[in-house]
């Protein structure tokens, strides 16, 4: 068995298909349904942020997990193999490992430490455990890539602005509006990044702040939370016209701004500017919306195109970020070979507490002048030299065997031993 991940990520794929690829909650319970039925993948975890999508699996081989997890992705997405040949990227083992804590701890994000990957890895676990996707091996390496993000946060400066993509988009938004203090906002959405937005934008003196949400409910908590007014997409429309910015932060499947909601609201708005800045992936305003006259869209090839400029961190923060991952990813490899090589080591030094005890019984004829300190000094001799001669073949041992592969080097300890690792399961 070894860990295996699959991905597609903003790096080499274009927003639109990484729209195609992201889940929402129902894709998410069918596509766990789906992991259910394939060979080769015993524990499945599916990572899907705006940045990108992944999915990790425990799984029996390498080839076999490929062409389960592809499938996962291909066949719950309505995604043609062929269009996954030159973005998808795949990590086996320590390198799945390594890619895992560096997504963990923003290393590996459109902003560098941006901190809402960490929840979101978290969140991923968790939903694969509530589908009954994930086990023990998946639990164990996502609970040590969340405390690798989190030590990464705690020990450099990076994730010191945690709504780095808002920060982003309301300086675009800034410049397209000559200034947003005192600006009419309505923010759409409730969750997580709107609620970011909506405290940001309360920093930058925005003015009357609007939630609107499908769900009145949601809207009102959010609301009641930040100070803000509410209401439900009904009220859209008018929302449009009215507004100076909006901020749209949905987690909907198709798009929550038509191109043609737009057209009629510029209409309305007599010659007034309208800027939207869409945070959300798949997008929530409909792509042919942009270049409308008055209407600025800020989506997130806007955000890529400026992303550069606004990366806070320095030099110091993201050495010493990688080299909390390499040492985190070091310390689970070792607690990985120590688990797979306990049978071997116990058998192991149960052969050396065997010898040993075999020997004493051999001379006790001759011990048993000897005082009982004597005795004791006598044994505690020939179990130290016992453990310091196996002690260097099993750090070799660990050093060489790596995780998910057959063990070779334990296998042939166990052989030139005469050991039975089965026996000390």
């Amino acid at each position: 068995m070894g860990i295996l991940g699959l991905g597609v990520s903003f790096r080499r794929a274009p927003v639109e298909l990484l729209e195609r690829l992201a889940f929402d909650d129902a894709d998410l319970t069918k596509a766990y349904l789906h992991a259910q039925d394939l060979d080769g993948l015993d524990e499945v975890v599916i990572l899907s942020t705006c940045n990108r999508v992944e999915a990790y699996g425990n799984v029996r081989s390498y080839h076999s997990g490929f062409i389960a997890l592809k499938r996962v992705l291909v066949e719950t997405r309505g995604i043609e193999h062929e269009e996954l040949t030159d973005p998808l990227y795949a990590h086996w083992e320590r390198d799945a490992t390594d890619h895992l804590f560096s997504v963990a701890a923003g290393l590996d994000s459109m902003v560098l430490g941006e901190t809402q990957i960490q929840r979101q890895v978290r969140e991923a676990l968790r939903r694969a455990e509530t589908e009954g996707a994930a086990g023990p091996m998946l639990d164990a390496v996502f609970h040590a890539a969340v405390r690798a993000g989190r030590r990464v946060r705690q020990e450099t400066g990076l994730g010191a602005a945690p709504d780095a993509y808002v920060a982003i988009g309301t300086d675009l938004a800034d410049e397209a509006l000559g200034g947003i203090a005192g600006r009419r906002t309505v923010v759409i959405g409730a969750g997580g990044m709107a609620e970011l937005a909506v405290h940001h934008l309360r920093g930058r003196g925005v003015g009357p702040v609007r939630v609107l949400n499908r769900s009145l409910e949601h809207a009102r908590a959010l609301a009641e939370r930040t100070h803000a007014d509410h209401g439900g997409l009904d009220a859209l429309p008018d929302a449009l016209e009215d507004a100076d910015l909006i901020v749209s932060a949905t987690g909907a499947a198709g798009h929550v701004i038509a191109r043609g909601d737009l057209v009629r609201a510029a209409a309305g708005r007599a010659g007034r500017a309208l800027v939207v800045l869409d945070l959300a992936v798949p997008r929530d305003v409909e792509p042919s919306a942009a270049g409308l006259d008055g209407v600025r869209v800020i989506d997130i090839l806007s955000l890529r195109e400026r992303i550069g400029d606004h990366s806070p961190q320095t030099v110091e923060d993201i050495s010493r970020a990688h080299a909390i991952v390499d040492d985190e990813v070091r310390r689970w490899v070792m607690r990985r070979r120590g688990d797979e090589l306990a049978p071997v080591i116990r058998a192991l030094r149960s052969r050396g507490d065997r010898v040993v005890r075999a020997e004493l019984d051999r001379w006790a004829s001759r011990l048993v002048e000897l005082t009982v300190e004597e005795r004791d000094a006598v044994e505690a001799i020939a179990r130290g030299v016992a453990a310091k001669l196996l002690h260097d073949p099993i750090v070799v041992m660990k050093e060489r065997n790596e995780p998910g592969t057959d063990r070779a080097h334990a296998k042939l300890l166990a052989e030139l031993f005469g050991l039975d690792p089965d026996d000390q399961r």
